[in-house]
């Protein structure tokens, strides 16, 4: 008899939730349109929700739109002052448009959350059952009878393809200051000295893990904040032989909920720079910033690069780029990513340093966004300084048209067309 009346109630419980849902009030019509159908790529975005309604997202529903049929969508809330909602638009081939409504209805419960865990001094970012990203927050030393000088905190290894491939490698014998990816600077002026936080070897300052500022997990993305202290070790003046804080960053990294079995992941790395007292001036120097040292079992041979302005491993070097692929044969796999820079990164188009196909004699592989390549960057007391990169971190090989589709969608995010149900306006948020 119970098995005769279960099958009824779960249709009963199903129809109550459709009527819930179909009876609900709409607030909002979005449209999105995606023009790049090449990239391939899912695209994250996201709207003001307080400049739509004052409800709190536990009486928010999401839905995409498709003739009769309604889908509810993850979303995820950002709240840093004002409520940002994101969500990601599944790009479908010969769709453009894409229709989605915000209702007053219990959202739907998603049990697939990308997800943030903490252990030992390190955090790791994982999705679908599958380690993506990990953080060390601990200080890592060289291996033993190498000078301890050497030791660091605060970077990214291993990052792992979607197929499980580490892309990135630490403490090379050749550089043993090399960690992944990290972002420090080489050539400084600051407090009356020179200050190098990049060959942390020669003792004259470093970048350190301080704390954590967030740490969100959710059914869109996963994110970590982490402040990092730039120290210098000073040589000459009044405060010769003391460590000093010049540089104070937040690192924010970002990845977004890839689908199960997805052969790419979106990453969004965000570097905020401030002065922590006296100004610093960031000197021109062929590497410097956001760099990526790359698997060991990457070569000259079994490896390339390919930049936005068509040139190849061998002609990238001095040369600037909105984005770079970097790919290559690891095992029986093939795998990369594409680093991206943003137009409003200091000194856009950004210039590129690279390795050649020969280096250290065998091709090993490392690429750097180097902003300060060229020229001079002033940062001074009192303000913030933000470059912003995006990785689309993928298996099997990946094409100059997907790359830029890709970047278009990170530099020029898509705009919603917000039209409020049952206002006298409509109004368009980014």
């Amino acid at each position: 008899m119970y098995k005769s009346i279960k099958p009824i109630i779960l249709f009963l419980v199903f129809l109550m939730g459709f009527g819930l849902h179909s009876s609900a009030q709409k607030l909002a019509s979005l449209e999105v349109m995606l023009n790049n159908e090449s990239s391939g790529i899912d695209v994250p975005v996201h709207i003001n929700l307080d400049g739509i309604t004052q409800l709190p997202d536990s009486a928010l529903s999401l839905v995409e739109v498709k003739g009769s049929v309604r889908t509810p969508v993850p979303y995820q809330l950002e709240n840093k002052g004002e409520r940002v909602l994101f969500w990601i638009v599944k790009q479908t081939p010969g769709t453009a448009k894409h229709v989605f409504e915000l209702i007053q209805a219990p959202p739907t419960k998603i049990s697939n959350h990308i997800t943030l865990v903490k252990d030992s001094g390190y955090l790791t970012i994982t999705a679908n059952n599958k380690n993506l990203l990990r953080y060390v927050y601990k200080t890592v030393y060289p291996p033993k009878g190498v000078d301890t000088a050497y030791r660091r905190s605060g970077f990214i290894h291993p990052l792992w393809s979607p197929y499980g491939d580490r892309l990135t490698r630490i403490q090379a014998p050749d550089h043993y200051h090399h960690y992944g990816l990290w972002d420090p600077w080489t050539h400084t002026a600051f407090d009356g000295d020179t200050v190098d936080f990049w060959n942390i070897g020669d003792k004259k300052g470093t970048v350190k893990f301080a704390d954590f500022t967030s740490v969100t997990d959710g059914p869109v993305y996963g994110e970590f904040q982490a402040l990092q202290q730039h120290i210098a070790f000073l040589r000459h003046g009044p405060d010769k032989g003391k460590n000093k804080l010049a540089l104070n960053e937040l690192q924010s990294v970002r990845i977004y909920q890839p689908a199960a079995n997805q052969d790419y992941y979106i990453a969004d790395i965000t570097i905020q720079l401030n002065c922590a007292d006296l100004p610093i001036k960031l000197l021109a120097y062929r590497y410097g910033g956001l760099g990526w040292r790359a698997t060991e079992k990457w070569d000259g041979k079994n490896s390339e690069m390919l930049t936005s302005e068509g040139k190849t491993r061998d002609s990238t070097d001095n040369t600037t780029a909105r984005w770079v692929i970097v790919q290559g044969q690891i095992d029986k796999d093939y795998a990369g990513a594409v680093m991206m820079s943003n137009p409003t990164n200091y000194s856009y188009p950004e210039p590129l340093r690279v390795w050649n196909s020969k280096t250290n004699g065998r091709g090993d592989v490392y690429a750097n966004f180097s902003p300060t390549k060229d020229k001079d960057w002033d940062l001074t007391p009192g303000h913030d300084y933000v470059l912003k990169y995006r990785f689309i971190v993928f298996n099997n090989k990946y094409t100059a048209a997907k790359a830029e589709a890709a970047w278009q969608y990170f530099a020029h995010p898509p705009v919603v067309k917000v039209t409020l149900i049952n206002a006298a306006k409509s109004s368009n948020k980014k």
